[in-house]
């Protein structure tokens, strides 16, 4: 099992994760990552425009491991009727 660190920004503000989370499948970043960004937009939901804002998943050492696009509620939603 290894521990990442969920960041998330927009590139002139940030949400940083310092606990970070284990996860043992590596295949499960992703799933992760979304869930992230779905907690910073109900955390920060005065906001609209979500277009910038990424998840960048790190190692413990620092090495980012994935970079995410944040995907609005609204978006997820026409990609699954799809």
């Amino acid at each position: 099992m290894a521990r990442y660190r969920f960041h998330c920004t927009n590139g002139l503000e940030c949400v940083f994760d310092a606990k970070g989370s284990d996860i043992r499948v590596a295949d499960r970043l992703r799933r992760r990552a979304d869930q992230v960004a779905r907690n910073v937009m109900q955390i920060l939901e005065d906001r609209t425009d979500w277009s910038e804002w990424r998840v960048t998943v790190h190692d413990l050492k620092g090495r980012r491991v994935l970079l995410q696009p944040f995907v609005p509620s609204s978006d997820r939603a026409t990609a699954r009727a799809a």
